[in-house]
């Protein structure tokens, strides 16, 4: 007897007959004497249909009602999948975010959970009912005005609510049977791991794997709480994200895998003054402004000029809004020009054995090399090389890196079993 949380994905309740099969595994779940709360996403491509939907009114929405609109989206999965469960015979209650008690800060789009009080999800608990929370969003205790997560917010609204329910287990069901050493949609013959640890998680969800969002591994870490990856449309096991990279065994692989992101934009500051504080006032003003940076390059200074070069990537999403603030600044700083590409991609090896591995950059690199990949940015720590390529060179270089490190499966193809990709 246990308390296990359980995140169901866009795609896995895409549709009346998806929500049904939900019903019935979550239904499972509690005949076998586990307690069970269940986070939802909207159904399928919900979300972006509401986007598109408002960004046909007006180009750029206020953020308050723009949150209002897309959290409609999980109201409807999570009403829909109560329906389903107490046609089951098993009683089920739904709460939005806010109604579960969870907190966030102000920002709209992408706020952040500050603290679960979750009462109501607690009592319908004791009361033997399913508890189905609307993932994605909260509330401001500020404001009192509704939020978002931003994008793959389900997934840390599912983790945040096991940590605050000291929950045994939070299992993420997608439209994949797991954690794969490479995303299976650019290949195919990626292998399925049994167990990866919180660190090099992270490491890929923030190089643009998109089967965990990067706050809900910083929250499993924190909290210590075990994340289980898995499929709804099958019976396999999945990955298990726990434990530590200092644990590991000797004889643990070199690598994990390679993720690739595409949401990516770079902007290089042309001719900044080589002297101290200007690189400090473009990056003060960036976050004021909320933008997370990415990668930064800064070149030596060019001889005789006193100037040099900086580069950075960011959220292509926040490309316009980084340009803007920019130009605003550029009398101030004195720099010469702003350059823009959002053509490009990232791509990242990780593994926690490379800390002590000679040969791995150079194997990356000349795997790069022979696939006719050229690198335009480079950056690592230490369990990753993140590398930023041309867009339309990004499969290869997956494909290439893949196979240099072999980290593909001889034995079964991977499955994608629905989602758009979207």
């Amino acid at each position: 007897m246990g308390l296990v949380v359980q995140k169901y994905g866009g795609s896995s309740v895409a549709d009346a007959e998806r929500i049904k099969r939900v019903a019935e595994r979550i239904v499972a779940t509690r005949r076998d004497g586990h307690d069970v709360v269940v986070v939802v996403s909207a159904m399928g491509d919900t979300t972006d249909e509401l986007i598109d939907l408002a960004k046909q009114i007006v180009p750029a929405p206020a953020g308050r009602e723009f949150d209002m609109l897309l959290t409609a989206g999980e109201r409807i999965s999570m009403a829909l999948l109560a329906m389903a469960i107490e046609s089951m015979g098993y009683r089920a209650e739904s709460f939005t975010g806010s109604q579960a008690g969870v907190l966030t800060t102000s920002t709209h789009g992408k706020a952040r959970i500050v603290n679960i009080t979750p009462g109501r999800v607690v009592h319908a608990i004791e009361e033997g009912k399913v508890a189905i929370v609307a993932g994605f969003q909260g509330v401001s205790p500020t404001t009192k005005d509704i939020t978002t997560l931003g994008r793959g917010g389900s997934d840390t609204t599912a983790v945040a609510l096991a940590a605050a329910l000291d929950a045994d287990v939070c299992e993420i069901y997608t439209d994949v049977d797991g954690v794969y050493t490479a995303d299976p949609r650019v290949a195919p013959d990626a292998r399925l791991l049994d167990t990866i640890t919180y660190e090099e998680m992270l490491e890929l969800a923030a190089a643009g794997a998109k089967i965990l969002h990067l706050r809900s591994v910083e929250y499993g870490r924190r909290y210590n709480v075990p994340i289980r990856v898995r499929s709804s449309y099958s019976k396999k096991p999945g990955t298990l994200v726990v434990g530590s990279m200092e644990d590991l065994p000797v004889e643990q692989a070199i690598i994990s895998g390679v993720a690739h992101d595409r949401s990516e934009a770079k902007i290089t500051v042309v001719g900044v003054p080589d002297k101290p504080g200007q690189a400090a006032k473009i990056f003060q003003r960036l976050a004021a402004a909320e933008i997370n940076l990415d990668m930064i390059v800064q070149n030596i200074s060019t001889r005789g000029t006193g100037h040099t070069d900086v580069t950075f990537t960011l959220p292509v999403s926040d490309g316009k809004l980084g340009l803007s603030v920019l130009r605003k600044l550029q009398d101030e700083v004195g720099f010469e020009d702003l350059l823009y590409n959002d053509n490009i991609g990232k791509l990242s090896l990780v593994g926690a054995g490379m800390r002590s591995e000679p040969g791995v950059s150079a194997r990356f690199f000349a795997a790069l090399a022979d696939a006719g990949v050229n690198v335009e940015m480079i950056s690592t720590s230490e369990i990753r090389i993140s590398v930023v390529l041309r867009g339309d060179e990004l499969d290869a270089g997956v494909r290439a890196v893949l196979d240099a490190f072999e980290l593909g499966s001889a034995e079964e193809e991977a499955v994608v079993y629905g989602g758009t990709g979207r």
